[in-house]
């Protein structure tokens, strides 16, 4: 077999639609756009979220709060995976990752309180809700802020 002879799977090709070109192709004259209209014309169609005129449906949903643009997003971990840990083991963000608990952490990690721990190691984590830094140092272990 040679290269000349390869040819794509029967089927998986189709050729392309010629707007415009001629009554003769079913997709002449007006190219497939209908009569008139604003989806007719060259540069024709709205926006997105473009409701006619409408109220658009962003602006008729109340807002409430402040929505931080510029937050950064923990990961939220509970402490009920700390078991997975041997004891005296030191627990970071990395060390979520390689045990499989994490596939990302882009900004660090946030442990919270659901669940038990019964063995004694060291949490490194960016916050630590207080029922999680609770049981971690319960069980002799240490919660540090990173």
């Amino acid at each position: 077999m040679y290269i000349n002879d390869l040819s794509p799977v029967a089927g998986s090709t189709h050729v392309d639609k010629r707007k415009g070109r001629g009554h003769a192709t079913g997709n002449g004259k007006t190219a497939g756009r209908g009569h008139k209209g604003q989806k007719a014309r060259s540069g024709g169609g709205t926006r997105i979220g473009f409701e006619g005129g409408q109220m658009p449906l962003a602006r008729r949903i109340p807002k409430r709060g402040f929505n931080n643009i510029f937050a950064k997003p923990l990961e939220s971990v509970n402490v009920s995976v700390l078991e997975k840990f041997e004891d005296g083991a030191v627990v970071d963000a990395q060390a979520l990752q390689d045990a499989g608990i994490l596939s990302k952490c882009r900004y660090g990690v946030k442990f919270l309180g659901n669940g038990e721990v019964t063995k004694k190691l060291t949490v490194k984590a960016a916050a630590f809700s207080e029922t999680a830094k609770q049981k971690i140092e319960a069980a002799g272990g240490k919660a540090e802020v990173v």
